[in-house]
C-alpha cells in the first residue's frame, strides 16, 4: 500500500513587472521599476492617486493611476491612510495587477522568479512513496509549471514529462498540458515515485 505525503505550496512572485514605456528623457523604449511610493493629489472633494515608477536608466518617472478624480468620500478612511503612509501590502497588490498596467501601457516585463512556502498538511516524510502537491497562488504568476517543480523538487523538466508518459504524474484539473503552462491556483499534483531511487531526497524537497 502506497504512503503519501501530502505538502501545500503557497506561490509568491518575487520581483514586480516592470511596464515598457517610450521615455521622454531617454528616447526609447525602457523598462520602469516601481517605487514602492503612492502619489496622493487632493484638489477640493477630488482625489487622484498615482504608483509611481521610475526608469531604470535615467530615473524619470511614470505615474500608475489608482483613483482618478475620485470623491474623497467613496475612499474608505482606512484605505486612504494606507495609500499616504505607502503601505507595502497595498504598493505590491498594485504593483503586480499585470491587467491593470497592461491597460494603462500595452507592454509589461514579467519575471519567473517566486518564493515559494511549504507546509505539510498530511502524512510523514519517513517512508512515503507518493507526493501530492496543492497549489495556491498570492498573487497570479507567469512561471510555467513544468519549471516550478523541476526548480522545487531538483529534479529535470524531462524526467517530469518522463513520469507523464509512465502515468506515474498526475495534475487535476488540466491533466498533463498543464505542465505547459502558467502555475494554476488549486492544481493538485500528484506523483508516485515508488520505483524511483532518489524518492527520498524528493520528498524532502517537497517538503521544506
Amino acid at each position: 500500500m502506497s504512503c503519501a505525503l501530502r505538502v501545500h505550496w503557497t506561490i509568491a512572485p518575487e520581483i514586480a513587472p516592470r511596464p515598457l514605456i517610450n521615455g521622454n528623457r531617454c528616447g526609447f523604449v525602457k523598462a520602469y521599476r516601481c517605487s514602492e511610493k503612492f502619489r496622493v493629489n487632493a484638489n477640493g472633494k477630488r482625489i487622484d492617486v498615482w504608483l509611481i515608477y521610475r526608469c531604470v536608466d535615467c530615473d524619470n518617472s511614470w505615474n500608475f493611476g489608482i483613483f482618478e478624480r475620485c470623491n474623497r468620500r467613496d475612499i474608505a478612511p482606512a484605505l486612504l491612510a494606507a495609500l499616504e503612509s505607502n503601505d507595502p501590502a497595498l504598493v505590491r497588490s498594485h504593483a503586480f495587477d499585470i491587467v491593470a498596467l497592461r491597460n494603462q501601457v500595452g507592454r509589461v516585463e514579467e519575471f519567473p522568479d517566486v518564493v515559494v512556502r511549504k507546509q505539510v498538511i498530511g502524512g510523514i516524510k519517513q517512508g512515503a512513496t507518493v507526493l501530492e502537491l496543492r497549489l495556491g497562488l498570492e498573487i497570479p504568476v507567469s512561471l510555467r509549471l513544468d519549471r516550478l517543480l523541476a526548480n522545487e523538487l531538483g529534479i529535470s523538466r524531462s524526467r517530469l514529462h518522463a513520469l507523464d508518459e509512465r502515468r506515474l504524474l498526475t495534475i487535476e484539473p488540466d491533466g498533463a498540458k498543464a505542465l505547459r503552462k502558467p502555475v494554476r491556483e488549486g492544481a493538485t499534483i500528484r506523483i508516485d515515485l515508488a520505483s524511483e531511487p532518489d524518492r527520498r531526497t524528493i520528498i524532502s524537497a517537497a517538503g521544506g
